[in-house]
């Protein structure tokens, strides 16, 4: 008899609503796979995406690509894995479910002392605020950059590793509790965008020199905005777009904004290799461990409340990060 687990599945593209618990077979582990029992896994914004069909995926499918739990079964040419250890991921599509195939050189051995539900919380956020301040703008002491929502799991990341590294962070949000959250992140100043017109305040802030790299994970409400606020030469990273996707954008517009550059970068192409992956993981989860970089869960939710996390994300309800508990 096959074991049969419990998995969210969207069986059309939709809204919430299409989020149904449901059970399936047990996946089996390929010969380079690890098979998981799956402790939490991250609720993002690319789920959203694959959801409504922003991002197609072959229906049905189960959302979900980041997570934390204990390897329960090893491919047979799988090495440096053995069951029980306690790995992360941030790419293993399927991971609203009770188990997941993850390979094995997407997984991440989570070091001591670091619980699942951090590890879950940390990958994919962590991951792309690494990247975001080494490779896609790297921050340097003296800087003065732009971080938007950031309260949210991404942002409060994006703070604390910019202000390791010397910057001066502004950051928008849009409540005095989101503004206390970032202030605690570390953030010199917070403009509440709900208030006043962020750019002017940056402007203001920044004695109208503007800031070397604005950080936008926000998109079509907040883009003019973030070009505006960019200094000469700046660097404008679209790396998200909860507000919905930015509009085609004329070119002639970077060279009026200061010959600024614009970019959309994603983080598979930062985790390509297995060397920049274990990099990476290595450089988040030791500053995790010595306690420079704080991981916030602002939500946590039953596999069957997938529906109501999905909801809260989209409605900016939570700060942190959000997860799933299978």
């Amino acid at each position: 008899m096959v074991d049969r687990i419990d998995a969210i599945l969207v069986r059309a593209a939709g809204g919430p609503e299409v989020l149904e618990l449901d059970r399936v077979d047990a996946p089996e582990p390929g010969a380079r796979d690890l098979v998981v029992a799956v402790a939490a896994a991250g609720v993002n914004f690319i789920d959203v995406y694959h959801r409504i069909g922003q991002y197609p995926v072959p229906l049905p499918f189960t959302p979900g690509a980041e997570g934390a739990g204990t390897v329960v079964a090893v491919g047979s040419e799988v090495t440096g894995f053995a069951e029980g250890d306690h790995v992360a991921w941030a790419a293993a599509p399927g991971s609203y479910a009770q188990r997941v195939v993850v390979p094995a050189t997407a997984a991440f051995k989570v070091p001591e002392g670091v619980e699942d539900e951090v590890a879950a919380a940390a990958m994919l956020q962590g991951l792309t605020a690494h990247y975001l301040v080494t490779a896609t703008y790297a921050v340097k002491p003296g800087d003065t950059v732009l971080v938007h929502a950031a309260a949210g799991g991404a942002g409060l990341l994006l703070v604390q590793l910019a202000k390791y590294r010397g910057a001066k962070v502004i950051g928008t949000v849009s409540t005095p509790e989101k503004e206390a959250l970032a202030r605690e992140a570390g953030a010199d100043e917070v403009i509440r965008y709900t208030e006043t017109d962020f750019a002017d305040a940056v402007a203001e802030l920044t004695g109208g020199v503007g800031v070397a790299a604005v950080y936008d994970g926000v998109g079509r409400t907040t883009f003019d905005g973030s070009l505006a606020s960019l200094a000469r030469r700046g660097v404008l990273a679209l790396f998200g777009a909860s507000s919905g996707p930015v509009p085609p954008v004329d070119p002639q517009r970077l060279n009026s904004a200061g010959s600024v550059f614009l970019t959309r970068p994603t983080l598979g192409h930062h985790i390509a290799t297995p060397e920049e992956f274990q990099w990476r993981c290595d450089e988040l989860f030791q500053a995790i461990a010595a306690g420079r970089v704080s991981v916030r869960i602002g939500g946590r939710y039953p596999l069957a409340d997938a529906r109501k996390a999905h909801e809260d994300l989209q409605a900016r309800r939570t700060t942190g990060k959000l997860l799933l508990l299978p």
